[in-house]
């Protein structure tokens, strides 16, 4: 995959720490009605033990995702987007909602999809140039009255206007990267390219855990129906799983209050205290 963050690959992984620990949503959940609480597996490893952790969430890109998102990357040491699998329609790859005066509305990256079922989601190339002129008028035109707009407007329109990204990983990361940086998340993503992907479905994921030195691998409850759960504890990798309840509500525009939007709208309405409505991850032992 050619991707903007290959070049940073090597130092990424060359200055990983220490610890030993790893978060995982491989597959991505349907944005719910809450924040993102970890349970421990019951075939993982004893919660007593005393050794320091090193968190890795691995997940595919999503374009401007929920809050759930991020609260996830923020509770972890590193997190690999897995960009390698297959590209699905109708997904969070390339699209998000966005609440207005009349009701939700998808922002859709437009993709060269034609006749290409299997390709990958870092194969995935923009297919309109103009998207970003005009995802930025319809976050710009409705959501000018939050609270927040002049201050998030200030780093979230050039990442719009000055995006000329033509794969849709890159497009993903940039997006991932700027809210990451003005959240205060410092956690580094690297693309799942950098590693050595080999074996099977869950075999892929436990590699990922053992290149990084990870003990503890975190993963949304829709890998429940395939993920080999055994063969992690073989290896020393306790599995933990995320639960998304319990965010609190803010304030938004547009009458009753819904969870699964972009994070777009958070930052809008809250700024600087998005936090205050994130963080359950870190609640993880």
């Amino acid at each position: 995959m050619t991707t903007d963050i290959n070049k940073n690959e090597t130092n990424t992984l060359a200055s990983r720490s220490n610890e030993k620990a790893v978060l995982t949503s491989c597959d991505s959940v349907e944005p719910g009605t809450g924040q993102a609480l970890v349970q421990r597996s019951t075939s993982g490893q004893s919660s007593n033990t005393e050794q320091m952790t090193k968190k890795v969430l691995i997940t595919q890109s999503n374009y401007i995702p929920w809050k759930g998102y991020f609260d996830a990357i923020s509770a972890v040491d590193h997190c690999v987007l897995y960009d390698s699998v297959q590209y699905t329609r109708r997904d969070w790859r390339n699209r998000n909602k966005i609440k207005t005066a009349q009701g939700l509305k998808w922002l859709t990256v437009p993709v060269d999809v034609k006749g290409k079922y299997h390709q990958a989601i870092d194969e995935t190339r923009i297919s309109d140039k103009d998207w970003p002129a005009k995802h930025w008028r319809l976050i710009q035109s409705n959501y000018r009255k939050s609270p927040c707009f002049d201050e998030v407007a200030q780093w979230l329109e050039p990442c719009y206007l000055d995006c000329d990204e033509m794969l849709l990983s890159d497009v993903n990361r940039r997006f991932l990267s700027s809210i990451n940086q003005y959240l205060g998340i410092q956690t580094p993503l690297t693309f799942s390219s950098a590693f050595d992907l080999r074996g099977d479905r869950s075999e892929k994921l436990l590699n990922i855990c053992l290149d990084l030195e990870a003990d503890v691998y975190y993963s949304g409850p829709a890998a429940k129906s395939y993920l080999d759960e055994a063969l992690f504890h073989e290896r020393g990798v306790s599995v933990r799983w995320l639960d998304y309840s319990g965010y609190p509500e803010y304030q938004q525009l547009y009458g009753d209050f819904v969870h699964g939007v972009s994070i777009i709208d958070l930052l809008m309405m809250t700024g600087r205290d998005s936090a205050c409505y994130m963080g359950a991850t870190k609640r993880d032992e």
